[in-house]
């Protein structure tokens, strides 16, 4: 745990610091991956305001400061974060948050025809949840779009897998 001054004082009767203070701490602790996914999450939660984060990055060490411009408060969950750092790393074209004409929002739409959406068990865990996405999944593809489900726990723990697949899709892309 680290003991520094905290950057906002809380109110005396508080039983926790100020979120600012917390997510400082968090970032301390964790590699910049998940530094990244935190400090999305803030934002994406409203718990962190886009001025925080001039406080937040003018107290963390140097080091840290290359993270702030790959902070995006449109994920809406820490494996949609960690994917788009995927997505830099192959270096492709993509957009976060599309609304697809007939399928509705994706999480991200790559080279104009690659639909990767980010399946946690929390919302697509039933029968009913999974009828939805094939659903919604043929309505893409009856649009000529692919689609991608990685699930949550192979972006977070198994990244290098599905860096792979994307990557084979990508190969694969479709021309003309």
């Amino acid at each position: 745990m680290h003991r520094d001054r905290l950057l906002r004082a809380p109110h005396p009767r508080a039983l926790s610091v100020e979120i600012v203070d917390a997510v400082r701490q968090a970032v301390l602790c964790q590699n910049p991956r998940a530094a990244i996914a935190t400090i999305d999450s803030a934002l994406h939660l409203g718990l962190l305001v886009p001025d925080d984060l001039d406080d937040l990055f003018a107290a963390l060490p140097r080091r840290h400061r290359r993270l702030r411009a790959l902070i995006d408060a449109r994920a809406k969950s820490g494996p949609e974060s960690l994917l788009r750092l995927i997505l830099r790393t192959i270096g492709c074209r993509f957009d976060v948050q599309v609304r697809v004409s007939g399928v509705g929002r994706v999480d991200f739409l790559v080279e104009g025809w690659l639909i990767i959406e980010c399946d946690s068990e929390a919302f697509h865990s039933s029968w009913e949840d999974q009828k939805r996405d094939r659903r919604r999944d043929q309505a893409a593809a009856a649009q000529g779009l692919v689609t991608y489900r990685p699930i949550a726990e192979d972006i977070m723990w198994h990244p290098d897998v599905v860096r792979t697949a994307i990557s084979g899709l990508l190969a694969r892309r479709p021309r003309g």
